[in-house]
């Protein structure tokens, strides 16, 4: 065995026996990939890339993004779970696939609270109720006062189980009392495009997707999701007005497996802390009508609390909302 040899089999066993302490004072030494469990394009994968390319610059390596859809985003959140805890595997995601899909399918191949490590929340993203042009409808009273005189002839549409789409419309749908044709689609983009040319008559969405197509006036918006009105669309009042305790908003936080170092946690989320202070990056934010979380939202702890009264909200709702697990 020659002396480089030697000299590299040292080494590999000098790191290998390196406490985890003292390699995450190292990290990162080499690219992160970060996974999205969505298809490219959607809002989740929108504000991964909008805070990803700014935390690439605070941890001085670039950040990579995976997205890798399916199966209402379980497949994507299971191979970052199950990836090696050294922090060059992250995963930012949205509530649906953490809190709701426990009561959307029958088992999951992880569990949301022991097989992940928050670091922090990205972002929550408001919602808004769609319909197409010519619905015969101005405000949400006669909206809601239409769906329940056509029920059996009404549909709406969303981008698949567990998609945003599909959370608001079940709150919506279950609180109005109303039972009308569900039409998933794969995917927000053909969702949207079918509401535009008028084949099925309503959407609840996230306010990134569906700002442009409301400003051209190739939809209609009847109310927000919030319990404030969004000032990128004045006039538009919230559900809530009406439907009393209507309030869905999805949030999007980022996690590491567990066993993550606490080094490397604490490393990533001084990353997300200092691109949600930079003023570009919550002026943009903002233009994508995200609301950017506070210093304690954008922690470990703020995010694990969050996640918890998640999954307490929507998981009963779900069930009592009559939905059949996958």
């Amino acid at each position: 065995m020659n002396r480089r040899v030697l000299l590299a089999a040292a080494a590999a066993i000098g790191v290998a026996a390196m406490p985890f302490s003292v390699l995450a004072q190292a990290y990162p030494t080499k690219p992160i990939t970060m996974i999205v469990p969505f298809a490219a394009g959607g809002p989740t994968d929108a504000l991964a890339r909008v805070l990803g390319q700014r935390m690439s610059e605070a941890l001085g390596q670039q950040i990579v993004i995976e997205n890798v859809g399916g199966a209402g985003g379980t497949i994507g959140v299971n191979k970052a779970a199950k990836a090696t805890p050294d922090g060059y595997t992250l995963l930012f995601t949205h509530m649906g696939t953490l809190a709701v899909n426990i009561a959307l399918y029958k088992s999951l191949p992880y569990d949301s609270q022991k097989d992940l490590e928050p670091i922090g929340l990205g972002g929550t993203n408001p919602m808004v109720l769609v319909v197409k042009k010519d619905l015969p409808v101005k405000n949400f009273a006669e909206f809601q006062a239409y769906v329940k005189a056509n029920q059996k002839k009404v549909q709406y549409g969303m981008a698949g189980i567990g998609a945003a789409s599909h959370l608001g419309g079940l709150m919506l749908n279950s609180m109005m009392q109303v039972e009308v044709l569900e039409i998933p689609y794969k995917g927000t983009g053909p969702a949207l495009n079918d509401l535009v040319s008028g084949q099925f008559d309503y959407m609840v969405d996230q306010a990134v997707n569906v700002l442009a197509q409301i400003q051209a006036g190739n939809i209609k918006a009847l109310g927000v999701s919030t319990l404030k009105p969004l000032p990128q669309l004045p006039g538009v009042p919230t559900i809530d007005a009406t439907l009393k305790g209507y309030e869905v908003t999805i949030w999007n936080g980022f996690f590491a497996p567990k066993g993550t170092p606490k080094e490397i946690i604490a490393k990533v989320d001084q990353a997300l802390l200092a691109t949600l202070a930079d003023e570009k990056i919550r002026a943009r934010l903002t233009e994508l009508a995200v609301d950017v979380p506070t210093p304690q939202e954008a922690t470990p702890d703020g995010l694990r609390a969050l996640l918890k009264a998640s999954i307490d909200k929507w998981v009963p709702a779900v069930k009592a909302a009559g939905v059949k697990p996958e």
